[in-house]
């Protein structure tokens, strides 16, 4: 089971680094705490699944297509 959270940990990394031209400019938009004072974190382990974005706070995920 810790194998595959690091497994996840590390692809989530990479998806980071590799972001496609509408996460980039979702991103762009949501960070630092630009909507509404909310923290979303991108690709972001959650389960055995990596979302694109997610708010804690909101208990809100983001898959972009």
């Amino acid at each position: 089971m810790v194998a595959r959270h690091k497994k996840l940990k590390y692809t989530a990394r990479t998806l980071r680094k590799n972001m496609t031209d509408s996460e980039r400019l979702l991103w762009s938009r949501i960070r630092r705490k630009q909507l509404l004072g909310f923290q979303f974190y991108r690709q972001r382990p959650i389960g055995n699944y990596i979302v694109d974005f997610y708010c804690y706070s909101l208990n809100l995920s983001i898959e972009i297509e």
